[in-house]
């Protein structure tokens, strides 16, 4: 796991104009305190996904680790694509620490592609804590599958997957299917990957993906079950930028090398230039925790040093790598240099996929 976190930050600091020297936590102000206090974590998605799996993971430390160990409560607030949860948060919070919000790719793409149904402004927010995350992409048995070296069989199949929206962190699925040439049929208006998931077990759909933490508690199970087959991750970034086998995943082909398999050849082009933009935008910054635009310094430096003191615990230690994969969430100087890689894309990726999205599938910004 150590050398995985060594990579993460180096990679995540190279990302950063001119580079930035990783810190830790500023010392927290002495007059922060919490005691008796109740903290609302919202997030954007329904119970069962990956993003809830991850913030009722930290909740419990977190809440361990500020000052008066006030209790932390996971609020679910689907809807939209996640917009709705992340618009209450921005109209209600008040900059005395007690909401927080934990965003996922799903929030930051609507955001990048200019939906009409945002009114959150990311500059305006402070972040705490930013963490990276994989995912896994996997299919049903019934379609003659028994592992990724059978991924071709899916070439001509009807596909149907259940997804949050088009411009949710679905759009990834999206782009990287639509590259690889399967016929899918993509059923829009799910509140959050759990909800996706729970469809492939009805047998709604069968084609399906999953963040790694969510992957991990509810996915693997049923792959040991011989109910789901695993196709490929999406891999991660090394130090040069390339993508490369998920190290929570090492046993799986990444979606590059996957396309391999189907064509022959490297992805390459238009096309692969945006699924990169959005995949680079969405999992290498894809978690992460903001307070409000004017929350005291003090209680930001707060929050970051109870993640880093969270961290060291010898209970986290023991279970964050079987919950959220081998991915460090980091603070400070780290994990604004994740913020900014998450929340920018070149305008014209931008155009190209706003415009891809009206002609072939019917979606206007706003309307999926």
């Amino acid at each position: 796991m150590k050398n995985q976190f060594n990579i993460t930050r180096r990679v995540a600091l190279g990302l950063a104009a001119g580079g930035l020297v990783l810190g830790m936590a500023g010392q927290a102000a002495a007059e922060v305190d919490f005691s008796g206090k109740t903290i609302e974590w919202i997030i954007p998605f329904s119970a069962g996904g990956g993003s809830d799996t991850w913030a009722r993971f930290n909740a419990l430390l977190l809440a361990k680790y500020l000052p008066g160990q006030p209790t932390v409560i996971v609020v679910n607030e689907p809807g939209g694509g996640s917009t709705k949860g992340t618009n209450l948060f921005a109209a209600r919070a008040e900059p005395d620490g007690l909401m927080i919000l934990g965003t996922s790719g799903s929030t930051q793409f609507p955001y990048l592609l200019g939906d009409p149904r945002v009114r959150y402004e990311y500059k305006d927010w402070k972040i705490a804590m930013a963490g990276p995350t994989g995912g896994v992409v996997y299919t049903t048995p019934s379609l003659g599958l028994k592992g990724p070296e059978d991924i071709a069989a899916l070439k001509d199949k009807e596909l149907v997957y259940a997804s949050q929206g088009a411009t949710s962190l679905d759009l990834v699925p999206l782009l990287g299917f639509r590259l690889m040439g399967f016929n899918v049929q993509h059923v829009f208006g799910f509140k959050g990957r759990g909800d996706g998931r729970l469809a492939f077990e009805r047998g709604e759909v069968n084609i399906d993906y999953q963040t790694s933490s969510a992957y991990i508690k509810s996915v693997q199970p049923l792959v040991e079950a011989g109910e789901a087959v695993p196709l490929f991750s999406w891999g991660v970034l090394n130090e040069a930028g390339e993508v490369v086998r998920d190290p929570t995943f090492p046993d799986l082909p990444t979606f590059v090398e996957a396309y391999q398999t189907l064509t022959g050849s490297a992805p390459s082009g238009p096309e692969y230039e945006a699924y990169f933009a959005f995949f680079t935008a969405g999992f290498p910054a894809q978690k992460m925790m903001f307070l409000p635009k004017d929350t005291p310094d003090e209680i930001v430096a707060t929050y970051q040093k109870a993640f880093e003191d969270m961290k060291a615990d010898p209970d986290y230690q023991a279970s964050a790598e079987s919950v959220l994969g081998t991915y460090e969430q980091v603070t400070g100087p780290l994990a604004q240099a994740l913020f900014e890689k998450g929340t920018t894309i070149a305008p014209e990726l931008r155009t190209q996929v706003a415009q891809m999205l009206a002609s072939e599938y019917g979606v206007k910004l706003g309307e999926d």
